[in-house]
This record gives C-alpha cells, structure tokens and sequence, in this order.
C-alpha cells in the first residue's frame, strides 16, 4: 500500500512509519521540516496544498498525526498554537482528500484517550464520560479536552465522500526509542526517582508499541470500522502500580516518591504541564476487543518487562 503520515516526524509517526516501511510499503512523510529517513519524506504547508496534495491522490492509507507538541506551558500563545495545528492540519488533509482524482480509502485521524473524564471509577469506553464538567477540573486540563473535541469536529465536518474515518483515541504509546515517554519514566526510575505521583489512585492507560501498530493495521484492513476507537491496552492501572512493576521489571531496589505541590514546581521548571501524570485516565478498547482484535501484550507486568529489555538491547 501507499501510506501517507502528515505530521509523521515525531515519536509515533517515526513507530508507524518504521513498521510500515520494513513491512515493505511505500511511505510517505509530510513534514514542515522534511529531515533523512529510510522512507520518503515530503515538505508541506498547511496554508495550501499545492505540492503535497498529490501525495494523498492516489494514496490507500491516511495517517494525520500532526499537531504542535503539548509538551510545555498551556500559556496564550501556546494554547493557539496546539489549537490551530491540530483544526489547520485537519483541513488541510480533508481539502486535499476532497480535491483527490483517488482519494484514499481511509483516513485515520490522531486524537487522544484525554478527552475522557478523570476518573476513579468504571472504565471509559467509547461511550465513556466526557471530561471538563467534573468539580474542581484545572483549567489546563479542560482546555486539553476542548482540544479534542475541536480536533475530532475537524474530522466530521472535512468533506471526504469515499474515504472511510476513524478516530484514533489513542493512550500513551510506550515505545522505547530515546525521548520516548517510556525512556522518559525509565530515566526516573534509573536514577531511584520512579517512585508514586502524588496519592498515586489515578489511573495510566498505555499501550505497547506492538499492539498500537497491529492495531493500526487491523482498522486499515478492516473496511466496516469507522468513528471512535480507543487505542488502549485493556490493562489501566493506578500510578502506584505502573510505577512499581517498570521499578521490578528494571531491577530497582527503590523509587522515591514525588508529592503534588513537588510535581508541579518540577513542571513549572520544565516548562510542562502536569495533567500527563496527576490525571486519571481509565481507557478500554472495547471496540477493538469487540471486533476480535487480540493483544500480544495486555497487561503491563509482562509489557513492562518486554520493555525494558527492548530498551537493554537498544543501547548495547
């Protein structure tokens, strides 16, 4: 197949085009900053589409990551800038998709388990609780879901008569390539500070970088799915034990724990946001489950441990 991955230079592009490209598929990167890769990467520029839209034309497959990094402060001009990539690039694909001699069959759109509301209590599925009304929700954190929401409208409102749609509320990718949010809680725990955050009850939902590809590859193939699906293993756990089992998977003796008002002067000093730890994310893929896709890593003990030795071997 023919794959096309705007915003595919970060983190999980560069899992997904890798995977696709030793699978022997043509890829195609579009990228404000085109940079060497094995597979072909492309300049593009949200403003118009004259250039790269020929990508798209032609193309089986859609895979819109893009979108500014959330990895710093929620001020005005951040804000704007998280914003407005995200909606911009969004129609930006859909204008190219409608204006296509073949449009692709299926766009796959980036979108984030975050637009669920922090929670204690039954996991979200699909029809899970929408955040941002809960009591005493920061306003960070509401932001984050209006985001989501403005995102995901993009999407259903683009024009892409024959091109199938799926939202890809996706947990946190754990991969272990360097910068990765996985070697991120590594190094913590490398260096005897992978202990609690904060009261530690709030749960993680995470997924393999296996099963994210796999998964990404079942809704490819499977023409009768379409609309949300959350990306997520089925395995959501407190921080206390996400944080606890990475320590024995790794061999660490300890962790040293990190209180609230710790974690937030740390953010504030690295120019991040909290919400990424202190809130409760409790995700199921019962979609996924539903249409019979199996996990090869569905709880984290197991994943954890598979984990650490990806990044063991990485580094020899």
């Amino acid at each position: 197949m023919k794959i096309a991955i705007p915003g595919g230079t970060g983190q999980v592009g560069t899992i997904l085009a890798r995977a696709f490209h030793e699978q022997g598929h043509d890829v195609v990167v579009l990228a404000r900053s085109p940079k060497r890769a094995p597979w072909r990467v492309v300049t593009w520029d949200l403003a118009g589409t004259a250039g790269w839209a020929r990508e798209l034309d032609g193309a089986d497959v859609v895979v819109n990551l893009a979108g500014r990094s959330v990895n710093c402060r929620y001020n005005a001009a951040n804000r704007r800038a998280i914003m407005d990539s995200r909606v911009d690039s969004v129609r930006a694909v859909g204008r190219a998709i409608a204006e296509a001699k073949r449009p692709p069959r299926v766009w796959l759109q980036a979108s984030t388990a975050t637009i669920y509301a922090d929670t204690y209590g039954p996991p979200n599925d699909e029809d899970g609780v929408i955040g941002g009304s809960e009591p005493g929700v920061p306003d960070t954190w509401r932001f984050s879901i209006d985001v989501v929401k403005a995102w995901e409208s993009a999407l259903d409102a683009a024009h892409a008569p024959g091109t199938r749609k799926v939202k890809l509320r996706s947990a946190l990718i754990l991969n272990a390539d360097r910068g990765s949010i996985f070697d991120t809680l590594l190094a913590l725990v490398r260096r005897g500070l992978g202990g609690t955050a904060a009261h530690g009850r709030q749960y993680i939902s995470w997924i393999h970088e296996t099963d994210f590809i796999r998964a990404v590859s079942f809704l490819v193939a499977r023409d009768d799915i379409e609309g949300i699906v959350n990306v997520a293993s089925p395995d959501p756990v407190p921080n206390r034990e996400f944080m606890a089992e990475l320590r024995r998977a790794w061999g660490a003796p300890i962790g040293l724990p990190a209180n609230r008002l710790l974690l937030e002067i740390a953010a504030a000093f690295m120019r991040t946001e909290t919400e990424l730890i202190l809130k409760s994310r409790r995700v199921v893929p019962a979609r996924l489950l539903r249409e019979g896709f199996v996990f090869e890593h569905p709880g984290w003990p197991a994943a954890a441990r598979d984990l650490c030795a990806r990044w063991r071997a990485a580094r020899a």
